[in-house]
């Protein structure tokens, strides 16, 4: 943040390496939200899905909540006031509206209140202690509104207990009573103490009590004529929890960091939930948690997936900023690839052999990813796509083959006034002369996301295609809804918002693979039925269980008998030299001599243009049990799955794995009197054949 005239504003961070940071001082990220109940936040009903990377054939979920960010310093240089939710039609499509962001009080670890500004962006990005002991108490609280600016058209007085975007958010609330109103505690420049705070039992319960009582409870700091005992009371229906990163060495310079972070953020998210059920008992209400979370699979890996979703009401993926101008000079490439194109020049991101995509952190959550010791466990329908309204940019990039897609860069695009001049961003509104122009607008149909391209400049962002292939996406696969940050970065119209909202309330027309990266058509093999959950309550339910990978190969299994040990499958390393029991479409399955994972034997489907030479068979199961399916797969387009569980049925797939071997895994659960399931591996259409080997369901 900036001090100009006593009066705060932030500006945009250059971001640094891989998705997954704010994008300013303060406030959230670089790198969304989820089914909760309709009685809570009076959205349509979420159904339950996988997170199945390629879409099967199932019914569709139709509709997901709404959530979007109002950034503190918007009132500054923007002039983009809470009135503007109003006038602009935004208020009253929302569910959650998220005030971001509260600071860490270094010296009491603490909630706090006070007026002092940030090391600003582009500098304060090397500053570790950039955002040591800064508030902007005058934002919050202490601005006066006229009645041009003020949501309800009366102004402020002096003597009103509060003034400020608090008393703003209480005007909202007034108009829109149905929408529910979360406080932000962190973010990129204000995360440096949450690994102190989360620390012990002690700190833990310190700091949870004093964030309640200064904003659910309302007793902020009297301040500047105005704030006091209970002032801010009724304003604020929970907290978002924003730590960029637990675990992590990949948030912002200077940012404290322990091995411990993984065991304490699941222990934090749990003391708050329990200190808000206590605050709701205590006064008639039901307090939402919600948490901004890493996309990137090395951050993922660091928390505990399939613990954390029992405490919150959502948690917001940050589906965004995966690539960027922090490499100045290149590739430019797209913001946030849907999913992942398996000949992206981008490196990997170790110690597995992915790049980041939206699909690749969905799937992380939910499903697992081995390769990076994730459990998965996240219930689906709790969490959301996020949607950035504001892009990355890169110049001096010639055009190539490809309008400038993976070519190299001059440097990062020009900073813009608005974004806080910082190179390589810009909010949509600025840049509306490329993004909102069709002549510079391309689609990726291999990662179903947009770029924009003006013969010099190259931008990663939204365009409304993009964003319908993300609400396909999150319908698709069960998600939960969007997710949008931020809403200051919108043109007056509010064109990427209201794009966001009309498809996100839809449903998929169907659920296709993007072409070049294609995902099965749908079979009775191969598809699934979500089937309605219970919905999410601001209150803790019981744990989802963990979606376990086997670390190593299961060894060979004799022909016969359904498998040995704890595995089910029978022949899972085709050892025996033979399929059976495996049966392949078009008898297009052979066994092999190589190239093999383990042992010496392995599967070739030889898939050919018209059939995408399935393999599979039945195994004897216990009904009401979870079960990890797994194999090691070898080629592109290769997928396993489960069917006819007698609940929800799951897939997973790669788009690649290099020509090595690659593991591949999903959970399911048996329904209550499923006693054998059917699991498969196939390829895609004139994709080339694929091998498989070493297969378990435990």
């Amino acid at each position: 943040m900036r001090l100009i005239s006593m009066r705060l504003f932030s500006t945009r961070p250059a971001s640094p390496p891989e998705g997954m940071r704010p994008r300013a001082s303060g406030r959230r990220r670089s790198a969304v939200a989820v089914g909760v109940s309709g009685a809570l936040i009076g959205a349509t009903a979420l159904v339950v899905g996988t997170a199945a990377t390629a879409p099967s054939a199932a019914a569709a979920t139709s509709g997901g909540i709404k959530v979007a960010y109002y950034d503190q310093w918007s009132i500054y240089q923007n002039a983009f006031y809470l009135k503007n939710l109003d006038t602009e039609g935004i208020a009253g499509k929302l569910n959650y509206l998220i005030y971001d962001f509260e600071n860490i009080d270094p010296a009491n670890l603490t909630c706090f209140e006070a007026t002092k500004a940030t090391d600003p962006d582009p500098g304060g990005e090397s500053d570790p202690n950039a955002g040591d002991g800064a508030e902007d108490q005058f934002a919050d609280y202490q601005k006066e509104f006229d009645a041009s600016t003020s949501v309800s058209g009366a102004a402020d007085v002096f003597n009103q207990p509060i003034a400020g975007n608090f008393n703003q958010l209480k005007e909202l609330k007034a108009k829109y009573p149905n929408l529910k109103i979360l406080l932000s505690i962190g973010g990129w420049t204000y995360s440096k103490y949450f690994s102190d705070v989360a620390a012990s039992a002690a700190s833990r319960q310190k700091f949870a009590s004093s964030c309640i009582n200064m904003f659910i409870n309302g007793n902020i700091p009297a301040s500047g004529g105005f704030g006091g005992a209970g002032t801010a009371a009724g304003i604020f229906d929970g907290f978002d929890l924003d730590w960029e990163y637990p675990g992590s060495t990949g948030g912002h310079v200077g940012n404290h960091v322990s091995a411990a972070d993984t065991a304490n953020f699941t222990a934090l998210l749990a003391e708050f939930r329990s200190e808000l059920n206590t605050a709701g008992s205590a006064n008639g209400r039901t307090y939402a948690l919600s948490a901004a979370l890493p996309s990137g699979q090395d951050k993922v890996s660091k928390i505990q997936t399939n613990q954390i979703g029992q405490y919150l009401t959502f948690g917001d993926v940050m589906t965004y900023d995966m690539y960027g101008a922090w490499n100045a000079t290149g590739p430019a490439d797209e913001q946030d690839p849907l999913y992942a194109n398996p000949n992206s020049p981008e490196s990997k991101v170790a110690p597995g052999n992915e790049t980041y995509s939206v699909d690749a952190s969905m799937r992380a959550w939910t499903s697992g990813d081995s390769q990076y010791g994730i459990a998965g466990g996240f219930p689906a329908n709790k969490l959301t796509v996020g949607i950035p309204f504001y892009y990355r940019g890169w110049t001096g990039v010639s055009a190539g083959s490809n309008h400038g897609l993976y070519q190299a860069a001059s440097g990062p695009s020009a900073g813009m006034t608005l974004s806080g001049s910082v190179p390589g961003v810009a909010m949509y509104k600025e840049i509306t002369n490329i993004v909102a122009n069709s002549a510079d607008t391309f689609w990726d149909p291999t990662t179903r996301s947009a770029y924009f391209y003006d013969g010099t400049n190259f931008y990663g962002g939204e365009s409304a295609q993009s964003i319908q292939a993300r609400a396909d996406y999150v319908h698709c696969n069960g998600y939960g809804g969007f997710m949008m940050f931020s809403l200051y970065d919108l043109d007056p119209a509010a064109t990427l918002f209201n794009d966001a909202v009309n498809d996100v309330n839809g449903s998929a027309s169907s659920c296709t693979a993007p072409s070049g990266s294609p995902t099965p058509t749908p079979t009775s093999s191969a598809s699934r039925s979500p089937s309605p959950s219970a919905s999410a309550s601001a209150s803790a339910s019981a744990s989802p269980s963990k979606s376990a990978s086997p670390s190593s190969s299961p060894s060979a299994s004799p022909t016969g008998g359904g498998g040995t040990g704890g595995n089910k499958v029978t022949n899972p390393g085709f050892e025996s030299g033979v399929l059976s029991p495996w049966t392949c479409t078009g008898n297009l399955g052979s066994v092999v001599g190589s190239p093999v994972h383990g042992g010496s034997h392995a599967l070739l489907g030889a898939v050919s243009n018209s059939d995408d030479a399935q393999c599979s068979q039945t195994v004897s199961v216990s009904p009401n049990t979870h079960y990890t399916l797994s194999g090691w797969v070898n080629g592109s387009y290769v997928y396993i799955g489960v069917s006819g569980t007698g609940s929800t049925d799951v897939n997973t797939w790669t788009p690649g794995t290099g020509g090595a071997y690659s593991q591949l895994s999903v959970g399911f659960t048996t329904g209550a009197s499923t006693t054998s399931v059917t699991i498969y591996v196939h390829g895609w259409y004139a994709q080339g054949s694929y091998y498989a080997d070493d297969f378990s369901v435990a």
